[in-house]
């Protein structure tokens, strides 16, 4: 038999394990907002039988520890996940962004040469109100007004392609300087995960059980910086994480053994690699390479084509006016000056003198509207180095792709995060705390607290009247 003594043992380490149960439930409810949180658990289980003539007989109740509720699968999928919906975040972002700087309303329905832009300031607009000069000038080659109102239009091309050109490397710009941050950001966090490691190993170690708290922390810290790169991690037995990014180890247990840095790798093309290493990493997800993606694929793409085209039709336009004749019967003249957007501009000395525009096929013949013909001519022209396309189904099929590589990155979006709110609703069922649970427990450790009581009162009472016999 236990005796009284031991009941009151008994008793007393009940009482004890109903007030840990119900501080673990307060700490639940105390972190009932908290999204980095997991929920936690007394783990309780019988205290060692006492040996009886009658056998074994139990002594009790004790605490075992305080267990997490998480599913270390389902967190893994998540941390993926992230780093997919930061990368495509970060493309999607970027590309409105290119769009926004276009300036154009784009038609995302095709990408054929039959698909169109508009936007009243834009370089479709741009290039229409030019042939169109050309054939209003072709009506009266000898009109000083017409010929004003030509320069101004060419003029106001020669801007629209400059600006384009110049917000197009402002967001090149933008994003390097994101790229930049985003490097610093997750150099920042690999050693907060490192300072963290370090913390747990010692705690575990020390007094034993599980450092919850400080686990809950790390795993929001490793989310973070998956949203930033592809995150790979590996636990070890002392509670530590390893942390690659890229096929790379950068932190092993409590020990950061490498960092991100920012390169350029020539022509502006800013990569990213680790310190140690003298090859680009392999990103695969997060925002980083989102922002890689859209920097050298759709707005190298963009920028290209831009630059194609005005150089294209510097070529064009300036290998017929400069066969033509003036008023004054000069010729030799080039329309436009440049190679490419940033640099096409108009021929000072004919915006200086409009009457030096060589608009005459004959020279002396100031009526002569052949070469303003052949220059109106070529809005509909199929030129080779355009794919065969007229110069505004090039830039329209060229923005129209732009449009239509959003339009699939805002369904791709959408579609992720489908996913990712169901694991998080997966997540949260397991790890996320449940006010009517939480409560449920209260009253259940409450109940059991104030029997607890009531059993050593009755055992103070019994060895009262022991100890009061004569």
């Amino acid at each position: 038999m236990l005796g009284l003594f031991a009941t009151l043992n008994l008793g007393a380490r009940s009482l004890a394990t109903q007030q840990q149960g119900s501080e673990v439930a307060g700490q639940n409810l105390a972190n009932v907002n908290n999204p980095a949180y997991s929920r936690q658990r007394l783990a309780i289980s019988t205290s060692l039988p006492v040996p009886s003539m009658i056998g074994p007989q139990g002594s009790g109740v004790q605490s075992v520890a305080i267990v997490q509720l998480r599913d270390a699968l389902l967190e893994r999928q998540i941390q993926s996940e992230t780093s997919v919906s930061g990368s495509l975040a970060a493309q999607q972002s970027a590309l409105q962004n290119v769009q926004t700087q276009l300036g154009e309303q784009i038609n995302t329905q095709n990408t054929d040469a039959n698909s169109t832009v508009a936007g009243q300031y834009g370089l479709a607009q741009g290039l229409s109100d030019l042939f169109d000069g050309f054939q209003r000038l072709s009506t009266d080659p000898g009109s000083p007004s017409q010929r004003q109102v030509l320069l101004q239009g060419a003029q106001g091309l020669a801007s629209q392609f400059n600006q384009v050109a110049s917000r197009l490397d402002g967001v090149r710009t933008t994003l390097n300087n994101s790229i930049q941050s985003d490097v610093d950001q997750s150099n920042s966090l690999l050693t907060d995960i490192a300072k963290l490691n370090q913390q747990i190993v010692y705690s575990e170690a020390g007094r034993g059980g599980t450092a919850n708290d400080l686990r809950d922390l790390r795993q929001q810290k490793i989310e973070s910086l998956s949203k930033l790169v592809n995150v790979t991690t590996v636990s070890q037995p002392n509670g530590g994480l390893d942390v690659s990014i890229g096929g790379v180890t950068l932190l092993s247990g409590i020990s950061q053994t490498d960092r991100l840095e920012t390169y350029d790798a020539g022509g502006g093309q800013m990569l990213v690699r680790a310190q140690t290493a003298a090859t680009p990493l392999t990103l695969t997800g997060g925002r980083i390479e989102g922002n890689i993606n859209v920097r050298d694929g759709a707005l190298a793409t963009l920028q290209a084509s831009t630059n194609q085209l005005a150089a294209q039709l510097i070529t064009e336009v300036n290998a017929i006016h400069r066969g033509g004749y003036d008023l004054n019967g000069g010729t030799g003249l080039d329309l436009f000056s440049g190679t490419d957007a940033a640099s096409i501009r108009v021929n000072a000395a004919l915006v200086t003198d409009p009457s030096r525009l060589q608009m005459s096929g004959v020279p002396g013949a100031a009526g002569n509207n052949s070469v303003a013909l052949t220059l109106a001519q070529l809005a509909n022209k199929k030129v080779s180095t355009l794919n065969d396309q007229t110069f505004s189904q090039k830039y329209s099929a060229t923005v129209a792709q732009l449009g239509q590589s959003l339009s699939s990155m805002n369904d791709q979006v959408e579609n992720h995060s489908a996913v990712s709110r169901m694991l998080e609703t997966q997540r949260n069922s397991i790890s996320g705390v449940s006010l009517d649970e939480e409560m449920t427990d209260l009253v259940k450790y409450q109940k059991a607290f104030q029997a607890s009581a009531r059993l050593i009162n009755v055992v103070s009472e019994m060895l009262e009247t022991v100890v009061n016999l004569r």
